[in-house]
């Protein structure tokens, strides 16, 4: 069943994907490449909304067949759609930073308000219990999960090979360690929704998914983050290894780039990623070295993180060190060139 739920979700979100490409033009302005993008030629942006809906869409035929728990769905749909409305307007127009923020933080509050238990932090042989006092780390850590996806889609299949990877390891984590199936469909469906985006954001890239989509996915991966983790299955260490790529570029380019004096909040093009995608000439160079990171290192270590959650911290710091070596070496977040 899950396979044709699978199927289903792939097969609309290439088609919806393709609708908007070709309808891309009469709503969102094309991207056109500036001195610091990194595509040549005006490309389609918007392209995420096909990941959105079909995600959506979905999550309602799952909960209405009884396969997921109805709060699993209001949990990601009300505070996930305010994100991909504001991701959607800012494709269009250019919104505030503010305003976008304002969104940010509501759809964060009313992810809070629904969800059913807090994260459980594995510490050695110790386990945390994030209370009362973790909610507004938890707004945070989301606001910067949104953010995050948003710095890293810059190149043509990065996004989306990495929610694939985090959505389809997470799923497997899950069903390995016998946690809650409802999770294992819903991450499930993402992938596969994503993956048929992933047909046409294919290098060279033939549609951009646009802050409408890669918000909405930073969103939706924090959020089964934090829920996941407190439903147990697999722990927040877990997804933080899952996710290791995206954390520490984007983390690394930021620290250094507020260090500098930049203005943090502006375009630029100095990520790790960026910088070897002009090194290699190539975006599908990095994207499929991404894609091999993730599943020869990443996804291991947060495989033994999750079955032996006492060494989780450990795990985390093996999975960490290489990737924060090779950011620095290759100079993420100092030169634009």
């Amino acid at each position: 069943m899950v396979l044709v739920w699978g199927i289903s979700a792939f097969t609309a979100s290439v088609l919806l994907a393709g609708l908007l490409r070709a309808g891309a033009q009469q709503i969102i302005p094309l991207d056109i490449p500036n001195e610091r993008s990194s595509h040549s030629a005006p490309t389609p942006r918007g392209g995420g909304l096909s990941i959105v809906l079909t995600f959506l869409v979905g999550s309602y035929c799952l909960m209405v067949s009884d396969l997921i728990p109805s709060m699993s769905f209001y949990l990601l749909f009300i505070p996930g759609s305010l994100i991909a409305f504001i991701g959607f307007v800012d494709d269009v127009w250019a919104v505030n930073p503010l305003i976008r923020l304002f969104f940010h933080f509501s759809a964060a509050i009313l992810f809070i308000y629904y969800i059913d238990g807090m994260p459980v932090l594995p510490w050695f042989s110790e386990r945390i219990v994030v209370g009362s006092w973790g909610y507004l780390l938890v707004a945070l850590g989301l606001i910067w999960c949104i953010n995050l996806n948003n710095f890293m889609d810059g190149i043509d299949g990065l996004a989306s090979i990495e929610t694939i990877c985090v959505a389809g390891g997470a799923a497997f984590i899950i069903w390995l360690t016998k946690g809650e199936t409802a999770f294992v469909d819903l991450l499930f469906l993402l992938a596969a929704a994503t993956a048929g985006f992933l047909i046409w954001n294919w290098p060279p890239a033939k549609i951009f998914m646009g802050d409408a989509g890669s918000g909405f996915l930073g969103f939706v991966i924090g959020s089964f983050a934090l829920s996941t983790s407190a439903a147990g299955g697999i722990n927040l260490w877990s997804w933080m290894i899952l996710y290791g790529v995206f954390v520490v570029d984007a983390t690394v380019t930021l620290t250094r780039r507020i260090v500098r004096g930049e203005k943090f909040y502006q375009a630029h093009r100095s990520h790790a990623y960026q910088i070897m995608a002009r090194t290699l000439k190539s975006h599908k160079k990095v994207t499929l070295g991404i894609l091999g990171i993730n599943m020869l290192w990443l996804f291991p270590l947060s495989v033994i993180s999750s079955m032996a959650p006492d060494f989780s911290l450990y795990c985390l710091v093996i999975a960490y060190l290489p990737l924060l070596l090779t950011v620095l070496k290759v100079g993420a977040g100092t030169t634009n060139a």
